[in-house]
């Protein structure tokens, strides 16, 4: 193999599969890159057998076909440090790549290309269409409560539901749910998947923030697909029934609030300084006609807030862990939300004003 590239391409194309390379196993090749050049077509491949990505063609001179394994570390970095605009890569004898670039040489041990696991494939005939900034809203705005325990595999992922032309996302973790919808472009057969937080995580980290890009999701029983156009990553899906969600949410209430989204996250920051440890010491809420008092006590010392805000129903006090709320409403983006109460040991839930583009459940603390 041999072929020339621009640097600054060939670093940016790095950054993308480097998502997909393993940094804890025991199979070497795993932390590896596969370059692959055809006639006309170069390409580059990452597999940690959980999650893969391929690189779209990158535009390259390619001078000889083949392929090579090289360890992804050591690959980036001498990329990246190389001086000159365009990167000369050259296998030899013994799985050897020399990389050349201004007046730098490297020559590398890599491994055979033939080694390097296949990415599962993925059968891409129906599509579900959305854009890129909109998954990447979804994901950002409900990833922080999946669950951080290996014992409940399944809620270590998100749902990912397809029914009444809306795509909905859901994460759940024991103490709270996120629930957030989009509209899909064209309508579909009902289905739903789980997708682990890892993809999820990573794979928001490469969505383009441009309105006009889109992204296409194809779904197996065992597998989905992310086609981005500049890559497509496939991650394998988590096996098992998730839990039913739905019936937690009512529209049921004692007690509505109608408040300013910022101020409230504002208050609960303030008063959570005096707490260490949010769990040990939640945060008090007394809901009074129109205003909303929030009270903090630890060996630390108190904090007293008081925030404005429009009250519909009884008075009551309930305790939360400041930062599932404080989680919650940072992923919202409206000016104002609605906060639902149905008692001092029943959870409350946040929704938008008008519409249902988005639920946040939280339970509350004993007192």
């Amino acid at each position: 193999m041999k072929l020339t590239c621009s640097k600054d391409l060939l670093l940016h194309y790095i950054n993308i599969v480097n998502k997909a390379v393993s940094s804890r196993t025991t199979l070497p090749i795993l932390e590896c890159i596969l370059l692959h050049a055809e006639t006309d077509r170069f390409t580059m491949t990452a597999n940690n057998l959980e999650l893969g990505i391929q690189t779209a063609p990158i535009d390259a001179t390619i001078i000889q076909t083949g392929e090579i394994a090289i360890e992804a570390k050591i690959f980036h970095e001498i990329i990246r440090r190389l001086n000159g605009e365009t990167v000369t890569l050259e296998t030899g004898e013994n799985n050897a790549i020399t990389i050349t670039g201004g007046t730098s040489r490297f020559t590398i041990m890599g491994q055979a290309g033939d080694d390097f696991p296949s990415l599962p494939q993925v059968a891409q005939e129906e599509a579900y269409t959305l854009g890129q900034n909109e998954l990447r809203n979804l994901i950002r705005q409900t990833i922080f409560s999946i669950s951080q325990e290996s014992t409940k595999q399944i809620l270590t992922g998100e749902l990912f539901e397809m029914k009444e032309h809306c795509m909905h996302v859901v994460s759940i973790d024991g103490y709270r749910i996120s629930f957030r919808k989009s509209p899909l472009e064209h309508e579909f057969a009902p289905k739903s998947v789980v997708v682990p937080g890892k993809t999820l995580t990573e794979l928001m980290k490469i969505l383009s923030q441009e309105e006009e890009d889109k992204v296409q999701l194809y779904f197996t029983e065992k597998h989905v697909l992310f086609d981005l156009g500049i890559a497509t990553m496939v991650s394998r899906l988590l096996e098992g029934d998730y839990v039913s969600y739905e019936n937690n949410f009512t529209e049921d209430y004692k007690t509505k609030l109608i408040i300013h989204t910022a101020e409230l996250i504002q208050a609960l920051e303030r008063a959570s300084l005096v707490s260490r440890d949010n769990r040990k010491t939640p945060v008090r809420l007394e809901l009074r006609p129109n205003v909303l008092v929030i009270t903090a006590r630890s060996d630390m010392g108190t904090a007293y807030e008081e925030v404005p805000n429009e009250t519909d129903g009884d008075e009551m006090q309930i305790a939360f862990n400041p930062r599932y709320l404080i989680e919650a409403l940072r992923a919202i983006e409206d000016e104002k939300v609605a906060i639902r109460f149905t008692g001092s040991l029943s959870p409350c839930t946040i929704v938008p004003l008008e519409g249902n583009a988005y639920q946040y459940l939280i339970l509350p603390l004993r007192m």
